[in-house]
This record gives structure tokens, sequence and C-alpha cells, in this order.
């Protein structure tokens, strides 16, 4: 990677200015001499890739109201990591059991509306959290070795990590490409998609599942303390910016992929956590977006009522949609 970007050091040197004026570097040192080490490619690596999957599948979480969920799913999966670091296996296979575990559980409770979904999801996340708290507070070293696991640690992807997120990622784009339309109408029209004999209760399932994969998939990045933000916060930015759901999920995808880079950069040069730098990278993003769309709006409504004056004895329009005569 280093290498390569080296083609273009001399486009990059236009950022000179600015990252002198930020970090007293040049750009060089600042974007391209970190690359020289392999840890710093293969966390860049790994921030693009949980970026961009976070990006696309945390549209749906956003569209569907489905952030307590991804939360919730977050954090259920810490059992399934304790028991893998017990038993010295996988913890990225232990996660994923659990979260696949976690998903298809409240998926089954919640069929048919037996029970309504906040009050399932509740009842599951706090179970299987209390559980793993309780499987990791059994082993002595516990607060150091799965410390990355609560709060991310990039900087020590491993290749094989690498070669999970690939596979991760590839499953959960593949699978969207190939149930995008059915996705769709479920996720804005379920009573619709029950009409036109839509699986709603596979899709819905399918659905769950892709999350607790990109979960799994972005452990190591930001770790399940952190992980509801990546999956929500690029989604929510997009939402402000279009409306059609195809461009919102490229939108995201980008921005997931720019705060994971901007992150990323920030977490070296300043010494500060990998996870919580994205997340707030990703954040600052947002309301930078947020604070615009509101100046744009107030914008629009100054025009609007300058191109309109209230005609003597009309009726005046209140915030809430209200009127007074």
């Amino acid at each position: 990677m280093y290498d390569f970007l080296l083609q273009f050091e001399d486009i990059i040197s236009l950022l000179d200015p600015l990252l002198e004026l930020l970090l007293g570097m040049n750009a060089r040192e600042a974007l391209l001499d970190p690359l020289k080490y392999q840890f710093m490619e293969r966390a860049m690596q790994a921030s693009v890739l949980v970026g961009l999957v976070s990006g696309i599948i945390g549209c749906f979480v956003v569209v569907r109201g489905m952030a307590f969920f991804g939360d919730a799913l977050a954090h259920s999966i810490l059992p399934g990591v304790a028991i893998a670091y017990i038993r010295e296996a996988d913890l990225f296979i232990g996660g994923l059991i659990a979260g696949i575990a976690t998903a298809l559980g409240i998926g089954w409770l919640t069929r048919e509306e037996r029970i309504k979904e906040d009050t399932a999801i509740g009842v599951v996340f706090a179970g299987m959290y209390a559980l793993g708290i309780a499987i990791i507070s059994t082993q002595r070293s516990y607060s150091a070795d799965l410390a990355h696991i609560l709060f991310g640690n990039v900087l020590g992807v491993k290749e094989e990590d690498l070669h999970i997120m690939r596979w991760c990622g590839v499953i959960v784009v593949a699978t969207i490409l190939l149930f995008y339309k059915e996705l769709v109408v479920l996720s804005f029209d379920a009573s619709h998609a029950r009409v036109i004999k839509l699986p709603t209760e596979f899709l819905r399932l399918l659905l769950l599942v892709l999350i607790a994969v990109t979960i799994v998939a972005s452990l190591q990045t930001v770790g399940v303390a952190l992980m509801l933000a990546l999956l929500v916060t690029p989604a929510a930015t997009a939402r402000l910016l279009v409306k059609r759901l195809h461009f919102m999920i490229l939108i995201a995808a980008f921005l997931g992929v720019i705060s994971g880079i901007i992150g990323l950069y920030v977490s070296y040069h300043k010494n500060v956590a990998s996870g919580a730098a994205i997340v707030l990278t990703s954040t600052v993003i947002f309301l930078m977006v947020f604070a615009l769309a509101q100046l744009n709006n107030l914008r629009h409504r100054l025009f609007a009522h300058s191109s309109n004056p209230r005609k003597p004895g009309g009726r005046l329009s209140m915030p809430n949609g209200t009127s007074m005569s």
C-alpha cells in the first residue's frame, strides 16, 4: 500500500498546508510514512473493510429503527468471546456463534408478535451480557486480555483477522445484493411484503444474522462498546443528505470508510484509542452535516417567506403545523 500511494505523492502533497497547521508535519510524514509499518497497513485495510460493510448494513438498521437491536447484539456476543478465550479457541468464531444464536433467539421470541421486539431484545441483551461478564470475571487476567474486545484495537489486527473480515464482508455484501429488492420492501412496508407473498420471516431473520456477522467482523476495530456508533452514525449522516435508499447506502459506505481512515490516523498521531478515534470522527462528520442541513433548511424558509409575504388577514402558520387566524 505504501509503494502504491507513493506514486501519488505529488497529489497528496497538496494537503501540506492543512496538515502543517493541524499536525505540524507535511503530507508524506503524516499520511505516507505510517504505512511503512505492516501493523499500520493491516489496520488501514481493516478500517476500510469495517467502515464499508458497517455503512451498508447500517442503512437497513437505521431505516428499520433497529438501533437498539444493534447495540444489544454487539453486547450479546460477549459470552461466546469469553468461552472461546477460556478454551483458547478463535474469538471470532465464538463471537459469531453467540451473535447468530442471539439474533435467531430474538427473532424466534418476536415471531408472530408473541413478545414485542424491544422487550425481547432487552431480556436477551441483559441476560447474555451478564453471562459474558460472569464468565470472564472468573479469569484473573480477563481485564487486560479481553479489553480489546470491549474497546477495540485496530492496530493489533493480524493477517488471519483480516482474512476473516474479508470473508465476512463478502458474505454480507453479496447477500444484500442478492436479496436487495426483497429487503427494501420489507424495510419500508412489511405489510405489503406479506401481501405479495415474500418470505418475510426468512428475510427478517436473514437481516438479523447479517447484522450479527457485521458486528463480529468489526470487533477488533471498534470493540463491543462502540460498535453501535459504526452501524448507525454513517447511515444517519447519509439519511440527512439523501432520501433514496441506494444512494444512502453508497454515501454511508463512503462515510464509513472515510471515518475509519481519518480515525486511524488520529489514533496513530495522537496516541488515543483507535476505536474511540474512529467513532469520534464519524460523530464529528454527522454533527457537521446536521448543522449544514439545519442552516440550509433555515435559508429555504427565509427565502420562501421573503418570496411569499403573508397578506393582511391571512392565516399564520405555527412551527408545529397548526394554524392561527
